[in-house]
């Protein structure tokens, strides 16, 4: 998985009942784009991330 820094993360949620988590990407630590993440959730809290197969990911273009 390639991305840039302002780009969207949704990871679902596992199990019923589980909410989905939203993010933007804020640091790359990887080489080339690659994981882990510094991610900015939608709750204000950050943390390092690395992407699982329910995790999505939406490219913002560059303005």
């Amino acid at each position: 998985m390639q991305v840039v820094v302002g780009d969207e993360v949704l990871v679902r949620g596992r199990h019923v009942g589980d909410a989905d988590r939203e993010g933007v990407i804020i640091e790359i630590r990887g080489e080339d784009g690659a994981a882990p993440y510094v991610v900015r959730w939608k709750d204000g809290h950050q943390s390092v991330f690395m992407p699982s197969s329910d995790t999505v990911v939406e490219h913002r273009p560059t303005r």
